[in-house]
């Protein structure tokens, strides 16, 4: 699958919470720059895995550069390094919006 490289613009992103869904945003740097990243329920390694781009995001303070993952059961996640490697884990809350930091 093609994705675009350029920044995503303000608002280009619709975040799906609600009373069944979470939302998570990986922090990564311009050093990940189009990396995919997977994420999968905890506790199940073989269990499907989403995957998103981290791709720089303008913000009115400046540009970050994030994955976002929109309309999330509510979970404990593992975040994957690579195919067999785990990163860490976060837990997504349905309503709110999580938060897990890649960057070194």
């Amino acid at each position: 699958m093609a994705h675009s490289s350029g920044t995503a613009p303000a608002g280009s992103v619709v975040l799906e919470v609600g009373e069944d869904t979470g939302v998570l945003i990986i922090h990564g740097s311009a050093a990940e720059h189009l990396r995919e990243i997977e994420i999968s329920p905890a506790g199940d390694p073989d269990a499907p895995r989403t995957h998103v781009a981290v791709r720089p995001r303008a913000l009115p303070d400046g540009t970050v550069h994030a994955a976002v993952y929109a309309g999330l059961a509510p979970a404990h996640y593992t975040v994957w390094r690579d195919r067999s490697t785990p990163h860490g884990s976060v837990r997504v809350t349905a309503g709110r919006i999580s938060e897990y930091d890649w960057r070194p």
